[in-house]
């Protein structure tokens, strides 16, 4: 089987690859598959050749550095109203269409619808809606902003009046603060991938702590970048606080809702995101005064309380304490020994009225008094002259000692 056939084929080997004009019109045959389709971008480029049935538009995407060319008639560009500029979203039906001998693809619009106002804000609408059931607006997932940034990042437009709003306003209140800014553009189709490009960038940066999104007011159509799908999802995805400053009060972005803080102006985001140094001054002033009369009264109040101490008796003369102390232990003392002498002469007298009594009802006091006692042999006192019998051995105790005797009669 020789090349052509091969290619006929649909088979391609290193010995027998395809020609440029058969991958070519291979990709042509692919692409006719598609059929007619609906695809949505923004206008960046309108081309109108003099005398030319056909009018060349560039259609980029919203989102991403993605673009392709749109061939339709001048009829269907025509039929546009209001008429097609540059900027404009627009909804393309047509058929993809593969130019072989130039290998480019293109789309052959049959129809161009521009986006309305009421369809966008729809839009936006049902996409706020989207991301807020996903927890993308959920209050405990915002991050605070830090008291004192070491830096921070700012993206906004090339010498745009919200620049200055952001430095002049924040320098005012921190003549210190130090900025690291990426100047982008800030509607239009090179908006959304250059603000997500800048974002990643100073996300990635270790010194940055809070990134300010700052833009200007502007009509619905120029605030949409900042309402993209892509671009809150990655502002929801950094891992630095991000402060949006889109637009004047009114204007409601739906990155708004993505940001950690919402700042209604630039100017409002320059005073957000750094503290006033003069009121932080005077704060700290206010404090170190009111400590210092705390202080002053707790010193006084302590004062007083250890005057009144040392005015007490105990510590103004302790030795008075001491004195009263030993006069109550020497009076104690002085009761103890009365008492004890006291007793001591009663138990005295006791015992010599008691000596007296023992000594009067005694045997010997008995003998004293000139009696005696009167034992026979076997010791027994005889009480009865009939107790005894004449010639009978007696025993007589005296006072002074003892008689032996002899009954007579």
């Amino acid at each position: 089987m020789n090349q052509p056939e091969l290619a006929a084929a649909g088979t391609s080997t290193a010995e027998a690859p395809w020609p440029v004009r058969v991958v070519s019109q291979k990709i042509g045959e692919w692409i006719a598959r598609l059929g007619s389709i609906w695809t949505e971008g923004q206008i960046t480029q309108i081309s109108r050749r003099p005398g030319a049935g056909f009018v060349f538009l560039t259609l980029r995407d919203t989102a991403a550095e993605v673009s392709l060319t749109v061939v339709t008639t001048r009829g269907v560009v025509d039929a546009c109203d209001p008429p097609l500029r540059d900027g404009a979203r627009v909804v393309v039906f047509g058929k993809p269409d593969w130019y072989p001998g130039r290998g480019t693809l293109s789309i052959r619009a049959s129809e161009i619808r521009q986006v309305g106002l009421g369809e966008l804000l729809a839009r936006l609408e049902k996409l706020k809606k989207l991301l807020a059931a996903e927890g993308l607006f959920a209050p405990e997932r915002k991050r605070p902003l830090p008291f004192l940034p070491k830096r921070i990042g700012l993206i906004t437009g090339r010498a745009s009046a919200a620049e200055r709003d952001v430095l002049e306003n924040a320098r005012a209140r921190l003549p210190s603060a130090d900025f690291e800014i990426r100047e982008v553009p800030v509607q239009g189709a090179q908006a959304v991938p250059r603000v997500m490009e800048a974002l990643a960038e100073l996300d990635a940066d270790g010194d940055i702590e809070v990134i300010i999104l700052a833009r200007g007011g502007g009509s619905v159509e120029d605030l949409l970048p900042f309402s993209d799908e892509t671009l809150c999802r990655a502002v929801f995805a950094a891992r630095t606080p991000v402060v949006s400053a889109i637009g004047h009060e009114p204007d409601n972005p739906i990155v708004d809702y993505v940001a950690d803080v919402r700042c209604s102006t630039p100017t409002d985001a320059g005073k957000r995101v750094v503290p006033d140094f003069a009121e932080e001054r005077r704060a700290i002033d206010q404090a170190r005064h009111r400590l210092r009369q705390g202080l002053g009264g707790m010193i006084q109040r302590e004062s007083a309380a250890l005057s009144a101490m040392r005015s007490r008796p105990c510590l103004a003369q302790p030795e008075r304490m001491l004195d009263e102390r030993q006069t109550h232990i020497t009076q104690a003392r002085d009761r103890v020994r009365r008492a004890f002498a006291s007793r001591l002469d009663a138990a005295t007298r006791d015992v010599a009225h008691l000596r007296s009594q023992l000594r009067a009802l005694s045997p010997q006091g008995t003998l004293d008094r000139g009696y005696a006692i009167v034992r026979s042999g076997d010791g027994a006192v005889i009480r009865d002259p009939d107790e005894t019998q004449a010639g009978q051995d007696i025993h007589i105790r005296v006072a002074r000692g003892q008689l032996s005797a002899t009954v007579k009669e």
